[in-house]
């Protein structure tokens, strides 16, 4: 059901070269651009978008707003995780089982949007 997401930046470049390295570890990919959107695309058929916030204004974080990436198994959690706390995120909850079979590993990142990467 989901299309995309978009996630705003304030250096548009710096965001791209994380979620380059961050999203390459969900099998995610550059899938198309303009000069204030990087499109990201991979086998789920949902994107994330890296943008600069249409109105010119900073971008802010939204009080409840999270984006939560699924990926293949726990030891991707992981991997994920580990890689955006390398690239300078900030952790939120170290990857573990929170309810069920649901585990999940929480960041902010660089511009402190919340981010959950998470297998079920």
């Amino acid at each position: 059901m989901l299309g995309y997401v978009t996630i705003g930046a304030n250096d548009f470049e710096k965001s791209r070269t994380f979620y380059d390295s961050l999203l390459a570890e969900l099998g995610g990919k550059r899938v198309f651009a303009s000069d204030r959107m990087q499109f990201y695309g991979g086998a789920g058929g949902g994107m994330v978008a890296v943008c600069k916030p249409h109105d010119g204004k900073s971008a802010s974080v939204g009080n409840g707003m999270m984006v939560a990436l699924s990926a293949a198994s726990r030891e991707v959690v992981d991997k994920t995780y580990a890689k955006a706390i390398s690239l300078g995120a900030a952790d939120e909850g170290a990857p573990g089982v929170r309810t069920g079979n649901f585990y999940g590993g929480y960041f902010r990142d660089l511009d402190g949007n919340k981010i959950c990467v998470f297998n079920m």
